[in-house]
């Protein structure tokens, strides 16, 4: 998976908040506002590909939980990313 281009990640209001800018992305209307474990894998992988389980080890890394947790808490989230049109296989 990779972060498609036109989306970053701000603070505003201290709150993490994706951004779509340039062209492709004029018709995204959607307000995403992330968690601080949302955000930091975010973070992590931007302009990089990326799979599950280097996004769980991340969370493994930066939280104390077990393996499994942290494989289907990463999963979900990117699958939400995928939902919402900002990342793709």
């Amino acid at each position: 998976m990779r972060i498609n281009e036109g989306f970053e990640l701000r603070k505003v209001c201290d709150e993490n908040v994706i951004v779509a800018y340039g062209r492709k992305n004029i018709d995204f209307s959607k307000v995403i506002s992330m968690n601080d474990s949302a955000a930091y894998m975010w973070n992590a992988v931007v302009g990089k590909d990326f799979t599950y389980q280097e996004l769980a080890d991340l969370l493994r890394k930066e939280y104390d939980i077990d393996a499994q947790t942290a494989l289907n808490d990463a999963s979900e989230m990117a699958e939400k990313w995928k939902g919402l049109g900002l990342v793709s296989d």
